[in-house]
């Protein structure tokens, strides 16, 4: 199992339209430019990101949301690299951290952090946590097929709604779709939808969403005790 089916369902950014079916909205060329171009002007002058946020995921096989998270996520860019930490708070408290080209899951219990390196996968990794958050529309359209699904209106906020088909075989492999709800004054995404292949999907929704704010640099690191056990997991 690659790293992207043990750990970016975690982290992200994932995924309020419920089914499996691709979407049949006409694919609309002159409404998709302005978001991009939204999109474009939000990622020259991002800096930090921090929303609450909660993750659904549906099970097919079973036909209904087996697992609810809820948190925190903060984004900041150093350089010209992204950080990404997310403390889930409910149903119990984990810590995931993308920093330094790694992937960092830390369990308070039972007191153990989990590291993956994504040096491999690092710069697919870097396009999804970046989706809606700092990311360009330039840069979706080197890594995605996309098009513009309509607008919607997502707690009174106006979005476009767009559809991206991953380009590489890899990541369609894992996530065949994914649908993002674009804010059409701030050009950040309020919320995320992940299609897996076998009909699975996973839906983001953010709020209190704070944008360029100061975010403590220790925001960015991994509470641990002496006790901490440490693992790399192989393969």
């Amino acid at each position: 199992m690659n790293l992207f089916r043990r750990v970016l369902p975690v982290t992200i950014v994932a995924a309020v339209v419920c089914g499996t079916a691709v979407s049949q909205a006409p694919s609309n060329p002159s409404g998709l430019e302005p978001v991009l171009k939204k999109m474009d002007a939000a990622a020259a002058t991002f800096r930090t990101t921090q929303a609450d946020f909660e993750w659904d995921r549906y099970e097919k096989v079973i036909d209904e949301i087996d697992d609810i998270q809820s948190g925190t996520v903060y984004y900041r860019r150093v350089g010209k690299e992204v950080e990404m930490k997310a403390d889930i708070k409910k149903p119990e408290a984990k810590h995931v951290l993308f920093s330094n080209g790694k992937i960092q899951v830390y369990q308070p219990k039972p007191d153990q952090v989990t590291t993956y390196g994504a040096d491999k996968n690092r710069a697919d990794i870097e396009t999804y946590l970046v989706l809606g958050f700092g990311g360009s529309g330039q840069d979706l359209m080197k890594a995605f097929d996309v098009s513009y699904q309509g607008a919607e209106t997502i707690n009174s906020v106006a979005t476009a709604k767009l559809q991206l088909i991953p380009k590489s075989q890899s990541v369609r492999n894992n996530i065949a779709r994914i649908l993002l709800w674009i804010d059409l004054d701030r050009g950040i995404s309020l919320q995320q939808q992940l299609f897996e292949p076998q009909g699975d999907y996973r839906l983001a929704k953010y709020s209190n969403i704070r944008v360029n704010e100061k975010i403590n640099s220790d925001v960015f690191q991994l509470k641990t005790t002496g006790k901490t056990q440490f693992i790399s997991p192989k393969g």
